[in-house]
């Protein structure tokens, strides 16, 4: 796990730059994918070359089997899968640090300036640092889920393409130097399909978390333009009932000042 503690601490940077479903989406790849592969799949694949059994012992048959059988082995293949998926995270984190860095150094500007020669005022982030996710800074996060939906489908049917989703026990080669149709047979089929459906289903979850957080900022958007662009509703004013009331006033006073002089 030691190679994965950098990734994990910009990854957890994000955390206070992210939505709520953004946290979750962080939580799923820090537990479900990145723990769980550097704790229990890459022993359960440690030995797939090792402890593979084909039926020659012609040199270099069981090597060009393998190759033919796992074009690239399953631990590194999800490797590439996180680190791909986490690109464009990183990417808005690199835009969020350029923005609160220079908004720290617009502060330091208005203090040391008077009113008048101020132009500019920060507008996506706090004293304490604190983003608003809006602007071209909401383009930016809404562009990033965009790409890692787009890596995430393609890493699924990738997978699906290269060996499927189920552990075949049984690998039939007929490359050369196999002197005939050669048949090699996988340690722990079982355990390692399990594996397999398991980090399938973490992918298809983080790939729901992500649509599920592109349409909550498309939500969040179209309701913020048209609350700014509502008109305030306007005071209804009725000049027949006033007018009413009025006449009904002055009839009034002309009464009583007759009733005096009579």
């Amino acid at each position: 796990m030691g190679e994965w503690g950098f990734l994990s601490s910009l990854l957890d940077k994000v955390q206070s730059h992210s939505t709520v479903i953004g946290k979750v989406w962080l939580i799923v790849l820090f537990i479900f994918r990145i723990m769980i592969l550097g704790a229990g799949a890459e022993k359960v694949w440690g030995d797939e070359q090792s402890n593979m059994i084909c039926n020659t012992k012609q040199p270099g048959c069981k090597n060009v089997c393998y190759d033919q059988a796992f074009p690239i082995s399953h631990i590194r293949f999800w490797v590439l899968q996180i680190i791909f998926v986490s690109t464009p995270t990183l990417i808005y984190l690199g835009h969020v640090l350029h923005i609160i860095h220079k908004e720290n150094k617009l502060r330091e500007h208005i203090k040391t300036h008077s009113r008048s020669e101020i132009v500019k005022v920060p507008k996506y982030s706090d004293d304490k640092g604190h983003v608003k996710i809006k602007g071209d800074l909401l383009g930016n996060y809404m562009t990033s889920i965009c790409f890692r939906i787009l890596l995430e489908v393609a890493f699924i049917v990738g997978q699906y393409y290269l060996y499927g989703f189920i552990m075949d026990p049984r690998v039939v080669c007929t490359r050369a130097p196999c002197p005939f149709t050669v048949e090699c047979y996988m340690s722990r089929p079982t355990e390692k399909t399990i594996f397999i459906i398991f980090m399938l289903v973490v992918s298809c979850i983080s790939l729901l978390l992500n649509v599920m957080e592109l349409f909550y900022l498309a939500c969040s958007s179209c309701r913020r333009k048209k609350s700014k662009t509502m008109p305030a509703a306007p005071i209804a004013i009725h000049p027949r009932s006033n007018g009413d009331s009025l006449m009904k006033h002055e009839k009034l006073s002309l009464h009583d000042v007759s009733h005096s002089t009579a």
